[in-house]
C-alpha cells in the first residue's frame, strides 16, 4: 500500500528563541468505508474466488513453516513463533498437522472443483486425528467423522444442529492402548 509523508518545515527563527521540530508521519490511505458504498457493506465489486477454509491455510503454513525449518531460515519452532506472534503452543498445534497421512493432508489441500476441505472438518478434529500414529487409524477416524451420521452434529428438538459431546476417535479400538 503507497504510503505518503506529512512534513512540516518551518524556515525562520522565531524571536521567543521556540525550538523547532521538523516531524515526519507517515499517513496511510484509507479504504472507502462501508457508507460510501451505500451503507450495506456490500463491495461493488463480485467475489472472485471463493473463501479458502481456515483448516487448507493452517496446513499450507505448517508446510511452509517446515521448508523454512528445512532450509535453514530459522533456528526452530521458537523463532518462528516470535516472528509470527504467536505462542509456542499455538505454533506446534500448526506443526502438529504435518503429523497427518500424506492423502489427508493432500485432501484439505485440494483445490478440485474449487473446493478445498470438506466444511465438517475442524482443526480440533485434526488435533485428535493428528495424535494417532498410525495412518490407517487417521484414516478410520476422519472417514467417521465425515459420514452424516457421525460428523459431530445431531438434531435438537427444535430441529437445529448441535456439536456433539462425545469424541469420534475414542471409539477407535487400538491394539496398543492398554485400558
Amino acid at each position: 500500500m503507497p504510503r505518503d509523508e506529512l512534513t512540516t518545515v518551518v524556515s525562520e527563527r522565531r524571536s521567543d528563541e521556540a525550538i523547532l521540530v521538523e516531524v515526519m508521519l507517515p499517513v496511510r490511505r484509507r479504504r472507502p468505508d462501508a457508507s460510501a458504498r451505500g451503507g450495506l457493506g456490500l463491495s461493488s465489486k463480485p467475489a472472485s474466488r471463493p473463501k479458502i477454509p481456515r483448516i487448507t491455510r493452517l496446513m499450507a503454513l505448517a508446510i511452509k513453516f517446515q521448508d523454512m525449518l528445512d532450509s535453514g531460515d530459522v533456528r526452530d519452532c521458537a523463532d518462528i513463533a516470535r516472528l509470527g506472534y504467536v505462542s509456542r503452543a499455538r505454533l506446534t498445534q500448526i506443526m502438529n498437522l504435518r503429523h497427518l497421512a500424506p492423502d489427508i493432508q493432500t485432501s484439505l489441500l485440494d483445490d478440485r472443483n474449487g473446493r478445498h476441505a470438506p466444511l465438517t472438518t475442524t482443526e480440533r478434529d485434526l488435533r485428535e486425528v493428528s495424535r494417532m500414529v498410525l495412518w490407517a487409524d487417521q484414516r478410520q477416524v476422519l472417514s467417521r467423522i465425515h459420514e452424516p451420521a457421525a460428523n459431530g452434529f445431531v438434531k435438537t428438538k427444535n430441529g437445529k444442529k448441535a456439536r456433539k459431546k462425545a469424541s469420534v476417535v475414542a471409539e477407535i479400538h487400538h491394539p496398543l492402548r492398554f485400558a
